[in-house]
């Protein structure tokens, strides 16, 4: 299954709806490199422009690979499926020297989108294709994609009850691949 996630740290919007970019959560690394292993992801790709930031995110990778792994076998497993990448290009053109073929691009965001909506029934059709699918997530207030373009379809966003909605990219990425996941096991 061709199937990839990336979280997106850049371009990302502040609660200005000014572009930034955001820091990296020790937690959303681990969080989010379990869910991606429990559901088939191929590659979690964390996007992070500044090296800095990078570092933490390659710490993490090495201590699972070194002295963790005695620690805990299983986070080992998980963070194999994580890819540090600087820009969203490297995420496209290394899903693209994999598979040889363009990703469908698929956004996620906490509010509907109007644009080319897709359902998770869809996604699942897709990757039954085998054709490569990437779900972007985003930090901040979500991802500025009017500076990312390349962006297929939507997902509509998980919905509570009431008008509060502002999950965790952790929680609401276990959510969407789960899913994702449910719709493709009944295909």
């Amino acid at each position: 299954m061709n199937f990839y996630i990336a979280l997106l740290h850049y371009p990302v919007l502040n609660k200005n709806n000014e572009i930034i970019v955001t820091s990296v959560v020790v937690h959303d690394i681990h969080d989010i490199s379990r869910a991606a292993k429990t559901f088939g992801v191929k590659k979690f790709f964390v996007v992070q422009p500044f090296e800095g930031e990078r570092q933490i995110v390659e710490r993490i990778d090495h201590f699972w690979h070194t002295s963790g792994k005695e620690y805990n076998s299983n986070r080992l497993e998980a963070i194999s499926v994580l890819s540090l990448k600087e820009k969203f290009k490297d995420v496209l053109d290394e899903i693209i020297q994999e598979t040889g073929n363009m990703p469908v691009v698929i956004g996620t965001s906490a509010q509907k989108k109007d644009a080319h909506e897709i359902s998770f029934k869809k996604v699942a059709e897709l990757l039954k294709e085998d054709l490569p699918v990437l779900i972007l997530l985003g930090t901040g207030w979500g991802i500025a994609y009017r500076e990312l373009g390349n962006v297929d379809y939507f997902l509509p966003p998980i919905e509570g009850i009431g008008d509060f909605n502002h999950l965790s990219v952790r929680s609401a990425t276990s959510i969407v691949l789960d899913r994702i996941i449910s719709q493709y096991k009944e295909l």
